[in-house]
């Protein structure tokens, strides 16, 4: 069964293939199930020209916004701007393209071209910029406007755990975008903390097939949160 085996030993295979121009799908939450070594490797390669897709791009120094600075991002669609000041600043500059899309409609754009629907019709944003150019029609009285799902020439992927042909489990909400990116790249690059052999995992809890992955790297991860709140320590007797 050697065929099936998608485990690949190093992020320059991992991404191999990459080339300027090309349209990138990344799964991911803010910082939460980012595949933060594949976005280091895109940086280490140069790549230019690129189209990400992705609820939004990552802080100033971490995750997608690395890729910012030397302007390795020509166009980016996301859900929202987030802490990222230069993300911001381009945006303003117009210096880079942005169209901000609704965040479920992301999520279908992703999970209609995983499924091969070209197109799907959603009420979400009628009747406001996000209307704009695009298809309109009523359906039992209530309006809604057509939008293309999305394929990217390749899928970034963050997994909690795999077996070695692909099979993908997430780890509670670090799953966010993942499962529907998983679903829509031409080539699926997953990334996971722990590969266990075929068999191991329980089917019924395999949240990804392995036929959606292309390649798997076991990695390490900082996992850093973009704010950190916690609550003050209070002496006995204070409220």
């Amino acid at each position: 069964m050697a065929g099936f085996d998608k485990v690949v030993s190093s992020y320059e295979e991992a991404m191999a293939g990459l080339t300027d121009n090309m349209t990138i799908i990344s799964g991911g939450f803010g910082l939460c199930g980012i595949p933060e070594n594949l976005i280091a490797e895109i940086k280490r390669k140069g790549t230019t020209g690129l189209t990400l897709v992705s609820n939004n791009c990552g802080v100033d120094d971490f995750g997608l916004g690395i890729l910012l600075p030397d302007r390795q991002i020509k166009k980016i669609i996301a859900s929202y701007v987030g802490e990222n000041a230069e993300f911001e600043r381009q945006m303003m500059a117009g210096e880079l393209e942005v169209e901000l899309t609704p965040q479920g409609t992301l999520a279908e754009k992703m999970r209609a071209g995983g499924a091969g629907i070209p197109a799907f019709f959603t009420a979400t944003g009628y009747g406001t910029p996000v209307a704009i150019g695009k298809e309109e029609r009523q359906f039992k009285g209530r309006n809604y406007i057509l939008e293309e799902s999305i394929i990217g020439d390749f899928a970034i992927v963050k997994a909690w755990k795999a077996d070695r042909y692909g099979n993908l489990v997430y780890r509670k909400t670090a799953r966010n975008f993942n499962p529907m990116a998983a679903t829509a790249g031409k080539i699926t690059v997953v990334e996971v903390e722990e590969i266990v052999e075929p068999g191991e995992l329980d089917p019924d809890q395999i949240h990804t097939p392995g036929i959606y992955v292309d390649r798997l790297i076991l990695g390490s991860f900082e996992k850093r949160i973009e704010q950190r709140t916690v609550r003050t320590t209070t002496t006995q007797g204070e409220k």
